[in-house]
């Protein structure tokens, strides 16, 4: 069944209308109910896991249809498969999803995925742009019977929006308040039966009740190079890419774990061989591709050894703290927190300490420099 996607996305963060909590929808907000407008998304890194606004027609193409087709998430894909199958044999909507995990490891695809094996539509948006209790109000009720309400990025929702939620997960109401002051009264609206799927890449952000009311908690992991490999000749098939294995193995290997950076990957890497006429996608071909790209045997770009390079040469490995080293490299501290440190972290390059960050001797090996003698004594 082809699913119904409503999708309005939302980029800046935007304070929450105040509102009354979980007790209703005002009828002030409900006549402010307003779609979303499109918000431009900026060019982000070739490494980068978020989403890049360009490819994203091509990315959707390239996600898998089907959970015998997610690779990887086994412990999440045979829980759900077993899950979804009791709800279809009762006639049920599927309990609601929490789905967590670093950006760019398939949480949007599961969700479609869900929706599908389910045979029932999708709407989608995300938290950011669900303003006011307006919003979600006017999304529930226009849900069709047990369709997939899929929120991206669901920790970010405002206190007096995710209140609204409550209700609506728990009973399948949503509470509407008419009139104002001593006059004014409640009414609850049934709303169709549906599953609620949130996807985080914070899920430490999230408050208790709103946690707690999910009946399916998943964590997805990283990829191990394998199944990246697998996922790049899948993409190669449906982008029309001859790729042999020693060419995809030499792209998953360098794409962080992550399938959005290896899809990413290949399709810079198709351009190279296009141009080149070099036809087929071999080792060789993508080892070329991904030089002209900075992207090392490690799957560290230009800007991570750049951030390496200058603890290592102007602060004597460190430590040195967060907003010297931004000034240093030439970048904010929040993109050296969440964009280029997590990867470093992960591969034990680098160390955070209550002094500062300070490099590992894996570091210096991996940028061809002789460990210091102090280094070597602080690990």
């Amino acid at each position: 069944m082809s699913q119904k996607r409503i999708r309005t996305p939302g980029i800046e963060d935007a304070p929450a209308a105040p509102g009354r909590g979980s007790e209703g929808l005002s009828i002030s907000d409900s006549q402010a109910l307003a779609g979303a407008e499109e918000a431009a998304v900026d060019g982000v890194r070739v490494h980068d896991a978020r989403a890049d606004a360009p490819d994203e027609d091509l990315d959707r193409s390239l996600r898998p249809r089907r959970l015998a087709d997610f690779v990887n998430q086994t412990q999440v894909t045979d829980q759900l498969a077993i899950f979804i199958e009791a709800a279809r044999g009762r006639d049920e909507p599927l309990d609601h999803v929490l789905l967590a995990g670093p950006p760019g490891l398939g949480k949007t695809s599961l969700a479609h995925i869900v929706a599908e094996e389910m045979g029932v539509p999708m709407v989608q948006t995300a938290g950011p742009a669900l303003e006011r209790k307006a919003d979600v109000a006017s999304f529930l009720t226009a849900l069709e019977p047990g369709s997939v309400f899929f929120v991206d990025e669901i920790h970010r929702l405002g206190r007096a929006v995710e209140e609204t939620l409550y209700p609506a997960m728990e009973d399948g109401e949503l509470p509407v308040v008419l009139g104002q002051g001593a006059g004014a009264r409640t009414v609850t609206l049934p709303l169709p039966p549906f599953t609620l799927i949130g996807a985080t890449t914070r899920a430490g952000l999230l408050t208790t009740p709103l946690r707690d009311r999910f009946g399916l908690s998943h964590r997805l992991e990283h990829y191990n190079p394998e199944h990246l490999g697998e996922i790049v000749v899948r993409s190669a098939g449906i982008l029309g890419v001859a790729i042999d294995p020693e060419g995809a193995r030499t792209i998953a290997e360098r794409s962080r774990g992550t399938p959005r950076v290896a899809n990413r990957l290949l399709k810079r890497v198709r351009d190279f061989a296009q141009v080149k006429d070099r036809g087929a996608i071999d080792a060789e071909v993508a080892a070329s591709a991904l030089k002209m790209l900075e992207v090392d045997a490690g799957g560290l770009d230009r800007s991570d050894r750049a951030l390496l390079d200058t603890v290592a040469s102007k602060f004597a490995g460190g430590p040195v703290g967060l907003s010297t080293l931004a000034v240093a490299i030439g970048e904010e501290a929040d993109t050296i927190e969440d964009v280029l440190e997590p990867y470093l972290l992960q591969q034990g390059l680098l160390k955070r300490t209550p002094r500062g960050r300070v490099i590992t001797p894996r570091a210096y090996e991996h940028l061809g420099l002789q460990v210091p003698d102090a280094a070597r004594s602080l690990f």
